[in-house]
């Protein structure tokens, strides 16, 4: 299996699956919060994600997906290597959001969920583009380029942006409150377990259902508690009081007569 197997117009299209979670998780958390947070260093740190996710899906790629493809890794050796990988991108994570300029603006939250949007798109593209690959068809029924293999690239993208942001986010609340080394470890094992489940993914895409939960259980606490953490108690009380009126305007629009004027109420 090599990636010259698969067109460079497929590879693109893959590609473009991968930032699909990016747009996703931007588009509904980040961009919600324009005027709260430091929007520009949180893109900073989106690149910071792409740049070393792309090293990681890369080293997952060789390591991990060859192993399987190739037969040559069991399962010890495979949890060892998605552990420690785990530990490097926890330990990256809490380098980027614990460095003191970072903290003292409370942004570690926002930022690592940034950050966690470019390394899952990074992730994700890599592994959809060996979806796409046909020399994988010999061990996987969805693989080539066709209308499975691109629905199941976009929840592997969706499933990695989305997992990686809330585990970022959830070390970066642990920072503000002076908890690091608790949050590496659990963090760790928990992206070990995340890396394993998108490879298989690959073979087996049921697998997705072992990943939706958990990111349905942790995105309440992310957008009520996690990412809002970082604000003052004023900004606090401004961000939802913004969001009650966005709510109420859409809600007015959405029954408001033809010529009819809308209320508003600061």
């Amino acid at each position: 299996m090599a990636i010259e197997a698969v067109p460079i117009s497929q590879q693109q299209i893959a590609f473009a699956i991968g930032l699909l979670g990016i747009y996703v998780g931007w588009r509904g958390i980040i961009s919600k919060m324009t005027g709260f947070y430091d929007i520009a260093n949180a893109s900073k740190n989106l690149l910071y994600g792409i740049v070393v996710g792309m090293l990681f899906a890369v080293i997952i790629d060789n390591y991990i997906l060859f192993g399987i493809v190739n037969l040559s890794v069991n399962m010890l050796t495979l949890t060892f290597l998605s552990i420690l990988i785990g530990i490097s991108e926890s330990s990256f994570v809490l380098f980027i959001l614990g460095r003191p300029r970072v903290v003292a603006l409370r942004a570690s939250p926002p930022n690592g969920w940034a950050l966690g949007l470019g390394m899952g798109a990074m992730h994700s593209s890599v592994l959809i583009v060996r979806l796409f690959d046909e020399g994988l068809t010999s061990i996987s029924n969805f693989s080539g380029f066709n209308i499975y293999s691109i629905i199941i690239g976009m929840c592997i993208s969706l499933s990695a942006c989305f997992g990686h942001a809330l585990i970022n986010s959830w070390q970066g609340y642990n920072i503000l409150n002076n908890n690091r080394l608790k949050p590496l470890v659990i963090g760790s094992f928990i992206r070990a377990g995340l890396i394993i489940s998108l490879v298989l993914c690959l073979f087996l895409p049921i697998i997705m259902i072992a990943i939706i939960p958990i990111v349905i259980l942790s995105w309440s606490p992310a957008q009520k508690i996690w990412i809002p953490s970082g604000m003052t108690p004023s900004a606090k009380q401004a961000f939802k009081r913004t969001l009650r009126q966005s709510q109420k305007h859409e809600l007015a629009s959405n029954h408001r007569k033809k010529g009819e004027l809308l209320d508003s109420e600061e």
